[in-house]
């Protein structure tokens, strides 16, 4: 989609917006105040008054300057996230992808948890009419479905979203309301004072930064879902979204402020709603973090599909189940987040628990996008010591709700951690071992093996292997290739062809970039075909590069008819056969600790990853998969000498 046009706004695109952007920051008010005073402690009016300040401030500070003001700026082509971000800058420094795969792990650990803590305290408001109710298996049960469709694609549903969360923002706002003429003092929270009383006057105040930050968990997908809704309007959207947020908070603090003294025994989420509405309430709020969730869900398989682009992750099987732009399925993904959905509600069971935990993984995302963005904005020429107030204001902020949040840490707070680590090790291994085997790869000077390229293709003493050969290769020039593809055409086992084709893909900084160049290195004999592809477009090869030949026939630049005597004579088509090198860990190597437990956990990768075959799209009738050396470092030299005769 055009970037002008996506930024246009316009009133559907405000309401799919609330849909499918809104809805992980829109369910906070289910838990956070909950969180902030604790089931079972006093109320406090000073807490409470401190509490909805900070609330108000991280609104506006975290989520309304830093994410909807600035960060939405940073577009790639329409398209936000972190790995957007990160290609944005990445030609900047090299460091810069540490953030970036932080970031994006963290974002992704954070999916886990984000579902079971959403559904699970809107269910557990059942419990207020019917105290004995079980609620893990209706939890388990809606997360199973809700993972279940998701091979389905979420268009159908979607186009119900915005209506559906427009209704859940506008009954948020009015319960909001009506609480907050009982105690219309309330609204002095606004005042920072409060928020300052509390952070540095109180005791224990700082330490509910934890829990105030559950607020903003949600403003990730703001920047993340720019490509779906554009800039505008999620502008417009927000100020109705947090108009609504802001209302129910400052309600739910006016309640509580009239039970002051009293011990919290139920969620003042579910309190400030009449008993008679109570129901519906619960009803509106499931529907709502279902949607909340499937936003989350459909955000981490973007993600992954992005880091895949960029050789971050290893293949995986992406499927597209619409039409619709963004509209993608990674079933391995899918079903790795339901264990992990259905691991935290089993282990945690109560939403209650679940607060403990959520939040320490998403500050490092925010933390690693800060700096993504601050170097961002230097690029676009803003002044030195504007990004540096930004930057040390940002810090400042986000390290104090990380230093908050690492409380949570023995609570289950090292559950989400500990799931961000294996990711950053599975994408930390995929890409050093990617850096250790190209360190070693060998390229030779095609320009050698040209003549005899052609000279082969006339030699009939060779048995044809194939009328049109292609190969995949690495090589960024035209005037080198891979030691292993000359190895593989002329000595493993002499394959004599009539057009020898090297396709070549390069993934570029740009989403949804589609182009080819063509170069004839021996005219009808020998061409190289270049893909420059944007990191969110499925690479496709087979079909790609069918309709390059297609073209290159229609403008007489090539002959793909059978050169067969019997064949030719009738104008029928010669086969193609794709050869694919594959790559195997020679045992003739030396290499360091470090670096031999790298190539090991990349093979592990590379066996449960999706064929290199699969992974382009090839169509596996036309593959031939020839298994390679990859032989990293020699050995020592054996000084070996000759006895007897």
């Amino acid at each position: 989609m055009d970037a002008n046009k996506l930024n246009r706004l316009s009133a559907a695109g405000v309401l799919v917006s609330l849909g499918i952007i809104f809805g992980d920051i829109g369910t906070s008010p289910l838990y956070v105040l909950k969180a902030i005073i604790g089931e079972g402690n006093i109320i406090s009016r000073d807490v409470v008054y401190g509490a909805i300040s900070c609330i108000f401030w991280t609104l506006t500070l975290q989520t309304t300057v830093k994410y909807v003001i600035i960060t939405l700026r940073a577009d790639n082509k329409g398209e936000g996230g972190i790995f957007s971000l990160y290609t944005l800058v990445r030609r900047k420094a090299k460091w810069l992808m540490i953030p970036a795969i932080i970031g994006g792990c963290t974002l992704l650990a954070d999916g886990i948890i984000t579902p079971p803590i959403s559904v699970a305290s809107a269910i557990e408001g059942l419990q207020l009419k019917y105290p004995e109710i079980q609620t893990v298996p209706i939890v388990l049960i809606i997360i199973t479905i809700l993972f279940i469709f998701q091979q389905f694609g979420s268009n159908f549903v979607g186009k119900a979203f915005g209506p559906i969360m427009f209704l859940w923002f506008s009954m948020l706002g009015v319960l909001g309301l009506t609480q907050i003429t009982l105690h219309p003092e309330i609204l002095k929270a606004v005042n920072p004072y409060y928020a300052y009383d509390i952070l540095v006057n109180n005791p224990s105040g700082f330490w509910i930064l934890g829990a105030v930050f559950l607020c903003t968990t949600g403003a990730e997908a703001l920047y993340s879902d720019l490509g779906h809704c554009g800039r505008k309007n999620i502008r417009v959207s927000w100020a109705f979204v947090k108009t609504c947020l802001l209302l129910n908070y400052f309600g739910q603090g006016s309640w509580l402020v009239t039970q002051e003294g009293i011990e919290l025994a139920s969620n003042p989420f579910y309190t400030i709603m009449p008993d008679w509405f109570l129901i519906y309430g619960i009803a509106l709020a499931t529907i709502a973090a279902i949607i909340a969730s499937q936003a989350l869900i459909s955000g981490s398989f973007t993600l992954i599909s992005e880091a895949v682009r960029l050789n971050f992750w290893p293949k995986v099987k992406i499927n597209y189940p619409t039409e619709a732009k963004g509209q993608l399925y990674v079933p391995s993904i899918n079903w790795l987040l339901w264990f992990g959905c259905c691991s935290i509600v089993l282990y945690f069971k109560e939403s209650t628990h679940m607060e403990a935990a959520y939040g320490l993984s998403i500050t490092l995302t925010m933390l690693m996008t800060t700096i993504l963005l601050m170097i961002y904005l230097l690029t676009r020429k803003f002044s030195y010591w504007l990004v540096g107030l930004l930057f040390a204001v940002y810090a400042t902020i986000e390290l104090s709700f990380l230093i908050a949040n690492l409380s949570k840490f023995m609570h289950g707070g090292w559950v989400t951690i500990f799931i961000g680590g294996v990711l950053f090790i599975v994408m930390w291994s995929w890409i050093n071992a990617r850096k250790i085997r190209n360190r070693y790869l060998r390229f030779s000077e095609f320009d050698d093996y040209l003549p005899i390229l052609k000279e082969l293709s006339t030699d009939e003493s060779v048995p044809k292997y194939a009328s049109q050969l292609v190969y995949l290769t690495g090589s960024n020039f035209t005037s080198e290739i891979e030691s292993k593809i000359i190895y593989s055409i002329f000595q493993k086992q002499p394959k004599r062809a009539d057009v020898y084709w090297f396709v070549h893909v390069d993934v570029e900084d740009e989403p949804y970039k589609a182009e080819y160049k063509v170069v004839h290195l021996v005219p009808g004999n020998v061409i190289r075909v270049e893909f420059k592809l944007g990191f969110r477009i499925e690479q496709k090869i087979n079909v790609m590069f069918r309709k390059v030949v297609e073209e290159l026939v229609k403008n007489n630049e090539v002959n793909i008819t059978s050169r067969y005597n019997s064949l030719s004579k009738h104008n029928m088509i010669g086969d193609f056969r794709f050869v694919v090198l594959e790559k195997k860990l020679s045992t003739d190597n030396s290499l360091p600790l470090y670096e031999r437990i790298i190539m090991q956990v990349y093979f592990i990768l590379k066996k449960l990853s999706l064929s290199e075959e699969k992974g382009f799209g090839l169509d596996l009738s036309f593959v031939t998969i020839e298994q390679v050396p990859l032989l990293l470092t020699q050995s020592k030299n054996y000084d070996l000498k000759r006895v007897g005769v």
